[in-house]
């Protein structure tokens, strides 16, 4: 409900998320991608996760992995 009220009410301003949960930035325009303090990336979601060796498209793989096996597997 909170991402769906952010995309309602807020699609002309900047928005910046703090993400737990890597779904919630894939409809993001634009993805800034911290390794350590560093910026590593940036660029659109859709760009990212077309390059399987950057970082974002990395971490969403691994996401869905886990979540197909369950995450204690």
């Amino acid at each position: 409900i909170i991402q769906q009220t952010v995309n309602q009410h807020f699609t002309d301003c900047t928005v910046i998320t703090i993400a737990h949960r890597i779904t919630s930035i894939l409809d993001s325009d634009m993805v800034l991608f911290l390794s350590e303090g560093l910026i590593e990336e940036y660029d659109s979601p859709k760009k990212l996760l077309k390059d399987k060796s950057s970082s974002l498209a990395q971490l969403v793989a691994e996401y869905t992995r886990r979540s197909n096996t369950g995450f204690g597997s």
